[in-house]
């Protein structure tokens, strides 16, 4: 009994954090996993007028109206994908709950907290720097999304 309590704590040290990765403009991002709450496809949003231009529109989920956010918008990007794309990741930051328009999910990957990197402080991202993190898989680069940075501020908020 003595030496199966010995082995038990050597792998529990590792602190590690769960992502959901995706692509959006061909580039990996990703978002922590708690912070997801479903992926839907095949939903359209309903436009809104005077919605900030990266508001992609609103959904019904089960009685809620909810923003849906295209994140190629959001981050800048030329949309160069079809636009009939629709992957939506439903996320919730504190009460509030919002979806993010994305290319495609691609993975839920483990990463020990020591391989994460904060990002290279850049002068022009002083006001809206929307990755947190920083972290390499199979050679790929892949951005930790901030949430709070992305979500629109709630007097711009669609719904």
């Amino acid at each position: 009994m003595n030496e199966l309590e010995n082995e038990a704590p050597a792998v529990a040290d590792v602190e590690e954090t769960e992502l959901l990765s995706f692509l959006v403009g061909g580039q990996d991002y990703s978002v922590d996993i708690m912070s997801v709450r479903e992926i839907r496809s095949g939903t359209k949003a309903t436009s809104l007028p005077h919605s900030p231009g990266y508001v992609r529109g609103v959904i019904n989920l089960r009685g809620t109206v909810l923003p849906i956010i295209d994140l190629a918008k959001r981050l800048g990007m030329e949309i160069t994908t079809d636009e009939a794309r629709n992957v939506i990741i439903v996320v919730a930051v504190g009460d509030r709950t919002f979806g993010l328009q994305v290319d495609a999910v691609s993975d839920i990957l483990a990463i020990p907290e020591q391989d994460m990197q904060p990002p290279p402080e850049m002068r022009a991202d002083i006001d809206r720097n929307f990755v947190s993190a920083l972290t390499i898989v199979d050679d790929r680069m892949i951005r930790v999304l901030d949430l709070d940075a992305v979500m629109p501020p709630a007097s711009e908020e669609a719904a």
